[in-house]
């Protein structure tokens, strides 16, 4: 190869070298310590869904927790109390559960919000009128946070 190419090789390598981006290990999010703060959380909250720990997901939980629903009336509208009545409720009815989550992108936003985008999938048994009954589900979601001293609160996403 002619010198002059080879420079030119080498100095585009390194240029790409140079931009290449570190990302927190099997995520798609910038690895620096605010993102790496964030994910620990969120690995704290799918924890405590794996192991149903119900007191540490509702201290997560910001006391004024709200979830907009689909249904145009309301009737799917979720906030703190409707959420604490599943987790002591129905939730604990499952048994089996696996809940991982693939973390896309984490974005800061002015209002002190920190949005969490992530793909989930899930798999969990509840009982049947036989036996057990699997129900698996893979879905994109977000985590709205913010910031609690040192923690966070769930704010929406639950």
């Amino acid at each position: 190869m002619h010198p002059f190419l080879r420079l030119a090789l080498l100095a585009v390598l390194l240029g790409a070298a140079g931009c290449a981006r570190t990302l927190i290990p099997n995520t798609d999010v910038l690895d620096n310590s605010e993102n790496r703060d964030v994910i620990a959380f969120c690995e704290e909250y799918r924890h405590g869904l794996e192991d149903k720990k119900v007191g540490s997901l509702l201290k997560m939980m910001s006391p004024g927790y709200f979830q907009t629903g689909i249904n145009t009336k309301g009737a799917d509208d979720a906030d703190y109390e409707k959420i604490r009545e599943f987790l002591t409720g129905d939730f604990m009815k499952t048994s089996g559960i696996r809940y991982e989550i693939r973390y896309r992108r984490i974005t800061f936003t002015p209002r002190n919000h920190i949005f969490v985008d992530y793909t989930f999938a899930a798999a969990w048994k509840i009982p049947g009128a036989k036996a057990d009954e699997w129900h698996h589900k893979v879905a994109d979601n977000r985590l709205d946070l913010v910031r609690d001293g040192e923690t966070f609160k769930i704010t929406r996403g639950m």
